[in-house]
């Protein structure tokens, strides 16, 4: 399998897992806040977020959204769910220049 096959398959697995309501206990798919994986933007973490109050991985974002909009249990930073989600959002983003810390 090539990496480019690999990397297209977790981009999709990604994309199901966005709009799949088994992720969270209620219905809500981040979707539904996040089109498209717009508004995510991967490219500026690490930074600051006020609902944590400190700096976070977007990995920790990602899990802060399945714990409250979501009302789901958060995942592990090494699950292959994680690695799906952060592989969608940041191809959804790609070209668009690194910005650490910008909000």
């Amino acid at each position: 399998k090539s990496w480019q096959s690999e990397y297209d398959t977790v981009v999709k697995e990604g994309r199901k897992l966005f709009t799949d309501p088994a992720l969270g206990k209620n219905g809500v798919v981040c979707a539904q806040c996040h089109p498209n994986a717009a508004n995510t933007h991967p490219e500026t973490y690490p930074k600051f977020q006020k609902q944590m109050g400190r700096v976070v991985p977007i990995w920790e974002m990602i899990n802060w959204c399945i714990r409250n909009p979501l009302e789901g249990e958060p995942l592990g930073a090494d699950d292959p769910k994680m690695a799906a989600l952060q592989t969608y959002i940041t191809h959804e983003r790609r070209g668009v220049k690194l910005a650490p810390v910008k909000h």
